[in-house]
């Protein structure tokens, strides 16, 4: 489960980082006279500013809507635990203005744009909307904005009563390719066994591997004391979902003052080392997992681009072949039909028969809108780039033009 020796202190993830999700938990963001921790987020704000000075992209999940809006809408604390589903969606719909506010009077104080996305389970795990979320906050990076994203609590039902912050910034870790997620709570990590009840229980640095006894060492430390609808469980199964997309996962103390900065000097936090990197995985993963729907064959030149690492324009398209859905896994033929790739379509078969052949500059007058690729070269992979089993078996389920 762990390696003790390992002197995690000389390894400073955030450092190298490049793309980083930090989840931020609702005991940290809303005080408990029910208004917002505004000098917390003053402050950590500096430490955002700073990463992003390096040229890192940086995500925030952050829960805290219900918590605000209810002290607004005259729903005590005491009375928080037994809100009606209805009332948590109303606290919802008012605590996020709230929310949002204070996260934009921080970091506009240190020169960051921000951006609110507000996400439910579905458009993680459907890929025509994994694709449109994906693609606007891929947008907003670009334009250096900070997105803070939530769930959207008023209108996911299952998310209230069994979803939580943290499985979602594993989500979104998984989606933007992050190579580190951050997880600040009130814990300083995952323990052996609670230590407020055994005193032999001792923190653990370094998990190499999620097994049984990490998920059940999980039950102890923060059971009682994680806030929210989370808890020390949760963080462990979101810390899965990242680590096998190649994403590094951290467990660290929030509550203190600048705890990006806490981190960058050695406080006491559990790492998650990733297995493999984030590209390696999502390669992986639309490689071996995913049936092809349909098929385009492209032009020698387009071949050539996509050997060079580009992504599949229209104009290099030649034949929209079987049908397929915006989202889709297509089969990309060259010119003598051979498979050469297969990639998600950010076009359906029927638009992208009308761009077939097309320069990027006409595509919107022909459609209304535009996509800068049929297949972005994040979502595609070469048949050249797989192991002769993963062939052979790609091969298998590609084999229908």
């Amino acid at each position: 489960m762990t390696d003790e020796t390992h002197d995690h202190q000389t390894h400073d993830p955030l450092a190298s980082a490049r793309r980083i999700v930090v989840k931020v938990g609702s005991a940290l963001v809303a005080q408990q006279d029910g208004g917002p921790a505004q000098d917390w987020l003053n402050a950590l704000a500096d430490d955002l500013a700073a990463i992003k000075k390096r040229d890192a992209d940086i995500l925030i999940v952050s829960s805290g809507a219900v918590a605000l809006g209810a002290a607004q809408l005259g729903l005590t604390p005491a009375q928080g635990a037994s809100l009606r589903l209805e009332e948590k969606q109303a606290a919802a719909a008012a605590g996020q203005l709230n929310l949002m506010n204070a996260w934009r009077s921080a970091l506009s104080g240190v020169g960051v744009n921000v951006a609110q996305i507000l996400l439910t389970l579905d458009d993680t795990e459907d890929r025509r909307r994994y694709l449109n979320a994906r693609a606007t906050l891929e947008t907003l990076l670009d334009l250096g904005a900070l997105p803070i994203v939530n769930e959207n609590d008023t209108i996911a039902t299952d998310e209230i009563r069994y979803g939580d912050n943290d499985r979602l910034a594993g989500h979104l870790a998984q989606m933007v390719g992050a190579d580190l997620m951050i997880m600040l709570s009130d814990v300083d990590g995952l323990y052996t066994s609670d230590p407020h009840t055994d005193r032999s229980a001792s923190h653990i640095p370094v998990i190499r591997q999620i097994d049984e006894a990490v998920v059940a060492a999980a039950g102890g430390p923060n059971k009682a004391r994680g806030a929210g609808s989370g808890g020390m469980a949760t963080k462990i199964e979101a810390a899965r979902i990242a680590v096998n997309a190649g994403c590094a996962a951290i467990v660290a103390r929030g509550d203190g003052e600048r705890p990006l900065s806490a981190l960058r000097a050695g406080a006491r936090r559990t790492l998650f080392e990733p297995q493999g990197s984030p590209e390696k995985a999502r390669r992986s993963w639309i490689a071996g997992r995913l049936q092809t729907s349909g098929s385009v064959t492209i032009d020698a030149g387009a071949l050539a681009a996509l050997r060079n690492g580009a992504s599949l324009l229209p104009a290099g398209v030649s034949h929209i072949g079987a049908a397929f859905s915006k989202g889709d896994a297509i089969s990309i033929r060259g010119p003598d039909g051979d498979l050469v790739a297969t990639g998600l379509s950010a076009y359906d078969s029927s638009d992208a028969a009308r761009i077939t052949g097309k320069k990027s500059d006409e595509i919107e007058e022909i459609l209304g809108y535009r996509r800068a690729a049929l297949v972005h070269r994040n979502d595609l992979v070469m048949v050249s780039s797989l192991s002769p089993n993963a062939l052979s078996q790609h091969r298998n389920r590609t084999s229908t033009p």
